[in-house]
């Protein structure tokens, strides 16, 4: 598999993976349609490198509010990195910092304007849903459960400190369930001590979604090319000359848009500032009525638990199970069936009722962790640079918003100062130390996080 660490390219138009989400949105009769494969040069006013959620919706906001029509130029297919082999998850946050670490180290405001944003993300989400784009929305609600008994008191005191802080706020109410409530209510989880519950999150099909912004973009009048990697970057000063296999883009502004995917050494601008990291998925056979029933299985809300080494799940609009959770630490190693296998064993320890299922798919993906677990939105100080990584697998909403904000940016739109003053937009990606030792250091963290969630 494709390994940003190591390989200076992800492909030329290489096929979607075989996900649950691949087959389920029918790729043959339902995939958009794109503007090709760059085979000529060509002079534009702004290139948007990568055709994932950050890429398509800059292209969008860049056409609709700013008159710009960008170009977005992709390795593979549109969504083929981590946009179409997510979870699905729409939920108020991206990054891994919690709002009170937030509120200790910047304060109330900056972390109330870091809110505001997570918030704008689901709402700019779903109000480009309501335009027509079918990707199969489920019921409304996020649990976030504890593994542990010790683990109930942390989420309670985090419920308790959020009801007093957004109090008021539209959408913010977090619920209390105690153990036999979740198990009662929602699914009989054996590996679930309590939980609380937010009325905001949703699941969908992440694919789906991103062929949806592709439509709405090109139909606002953005191009978008498929099957062309920009194999090196020129920077010629007043213009930056993209090189593809079949033609050569200049361009007076480029967005790098690659996230998780970004090759390795493609630019000064991302060196060292990012560490991919694989995402494994699996999705189940479709369950049984009897199978529903003997699990309670009564909710397709989302599902995360508190583990350093989170395991996340919900139940599909088909009744499988997808499941989730930590993969391989090389590309080289992502489709060992291992990982696939022990995220089933998981999945059973939950859920004892079914121990004869098997999953039907498996994939995995590369998410974008950052140094200080936060993304950043920056441009070079000749402003004809720019871009935003670092979600730490939470960005399928925050993505959109970033987006809108890189669209504002590139467009040199004077933008509130509260919100351009936020860490995510006033800074660049801090750089790992040791950088050539990340891997070594993931390791680390894995091995810590597996004591952790067992013992601590």
């Amino acid at each position: 598999m494709y390994d940003p660490l190591h390989d200076k390219s992800p492909g030329c138009g290489a096929p979607y993976p075989k996900s649950y989400w691949a087959e389920n949105a029918d790729i043959d009769n339902n995939a958009p349609a794109s503007d090709g494969q760059i085979n000529q040069d060509i002079d534009v006013d702004v290139a948007i490198i990568g055709a994932g959620y950050t890429g398509l919706s800059c292209a969008l906001h860049l056409a609709r509010e700013h008159g710009i029509k960008a170009h977005v130029i992709e390795a593979n297919q549109t969504a083929w990195g981590c946009s179409g082999r997510n979870a699905g998850f729409i939920l108020k946050s991206s990054g891994r910092k919690s709002y009170s670490d937030m509120t200790q180290k910047w304060g109330e405001e900056v972390m109330r304007g870091i809110y505001d944003e997570m918030c704008a993300g689901v709402e700019t989400v779903k109000s480009l849903i309501a335009e027509g784009i079918d990707c199969d929305v489920q019921a409304r609600g996020f649990l976030k459960v504890a593994h542990k008994p010790s683990k109930l008191a942390e989420l309670i005191s985090q419920a308790k400190l959020q009801q007093k802080t957004f109090a008021g706020i539209k959408n913010s109410d977090v619920e209390i369930l105690t153990r036999n409530e979740v198990r009662q209510q929602y699914m009989d989880d054996k590996n679930a001590y309590g939980a609380i519950r937010y009325q905001d999150g949703f699941g969908l099909n992440p694919l789906k979604l991103a062929w949806g912004y592709q439509r709405l973009a090109r139909e606002a009048g953005a191009k978008v090319h498929t099957s062309s990697p920009v194999l090196d970057i020129l920077d010629e000063g007043h213009q930056q000359k993209l090189i593809t296999p079949q033609g050569v883009v200049t361009a007076k502004k480029i967005v790098i848009a690659t996230n998780g995917y970004t090759p390795k050494g493609f630019h000064s601008l991302t060196t060292d500032r990012t560490l991919p990291v694989l995402s494994q998925i699996i999705v189940t056979e479709p369950l049984s009525e009897q199978q529903l029933a003997d699990c309670n299985f009564l909710t397709s809300n989302v599902v995360m638990d508190t583990r350093a080494l989170k395991y996340y799940y919900r139940k599909l609009p088909d009744n499988r199970i997808l499941f989730g959770g930590r993969g391989a630490i090389t590309g080289k190693s992502a489709d060992d069936p291992y990982y696939a296998q022990r995220l089933l064993a998981v999945l059973k320890t939950s859920f004892p009722p079914l121990a004869k299922l098997n999953y039907q798919y498996a994939w995995s993906g590369w998410i974008c962790m950052s140094l200080d677990d936060l993304p950043h939105i920056y441009q070079n100080t000749k402003k004809n640079v720019f871009y935003s990584m670092g979600y730490c697998g939470s960005g399928v909403s925050f993505s959109v918003q970033a987006g809108k904000r890189l669209a504002e940016k590139v467009a040199e739109k004077a933008i509130d100062p509260k919100i351009e003053n936020l860490p995510l937009y006033n800074c660049q990606l801090p750089k790992f130390p040791f950088a050539p030792l990340r891997r070594v250091g993931q390791w680390g963290y894995f091995h810590y996080g597996k004591i952790k969630d067992e013992w601590l």
